[in-house]
């Protein structure tokens, strides 16, 4: 009985989640295509002069129960300076991930991003070893990130600015991606490297 009302509970949070992010993210200026669906309310930010855009039928679940891992935390997706972009494209499903983009962030279609990534295309502040004690007044610029199509990324992985993740390659859990990912292959490590090409 307590089961079944849970997932009634659920079902009905993640339809409210779904029609209050459509109106209030629309408003705010977030283009957001056909069949977008949320599981419970995510962090979403957009500075003046960004652009965030999520494809159709793409999921962004920040919704614990029924998920298979435990989420530490619910989805962000941060395009916090003018001119930074992210992009979603379509059927994808990003569980409980971060997603912040300084420059571009790219993510293509049907692409599976499980719990507790980061995927942040810049370091926060710029090196300054010629003024370290400045560091602290310092932004980075950041680096483009663009995974392409069908790309599977497992939980607790750290996606750095500056690289590319080729179409239908695999990021296993844990994994600290660096440089750029060949298409259909198993990286894994940290830092990342290939395990297995297909």
């Amino acid at each position: 009985m307590i089961t079944n009302l849970s997932r009634i509970w659920n079902k009905m949070v993640n339809i409210l989640s779904t029609i209050y992010c459509n109106l209030i993210l629309r408003i705010d200026g977030v283009i957001l295509a056909k069949k977008v669906r949320f599981k419970k309310v995510p962090h979403i930010y957009k500075a003046k002069g960004a652009e965030i855009s999520i494809g159709e039928r793409t999921t962004i679940n920040s919704n614990n129960f029924g998920y298979h891992l435990n989420m530490f935390s619910k989805c962000k997706l941060q395009a916090d300076r003018e001119g930074a972009v992210i992009t979603i494209g379509n059927n994808c499903r990003i569980h409980g991930t971060c997603i912040h983009a300084f420059k571009s962030i790219s993510i293509g279609n049907n692409c599976l991003i499980a719990a507790n990534t980061n995927i942040i295309d810049a370091n926060g502040h710029k090196l300054s070893f010629d003024d370290p004690e400045n560091r602290i007044n310092t932004t980075d610029d950041g680096k483009e990130i663009i995974i392409e199509s069908n790309v599977w990324i497992g939980a607790n992985c750290l996606i750095l600015g500056g690289v590319r993740i080729g179409e239908g390659s695999v990021i296993a859990a844990n994994t600290i991606v660096n440089s750029d990912v060949p298409p259909r292959c198993i990286f894994a490590g940290n830092p990342g490297k290939i395990i297995k090409k297909y």
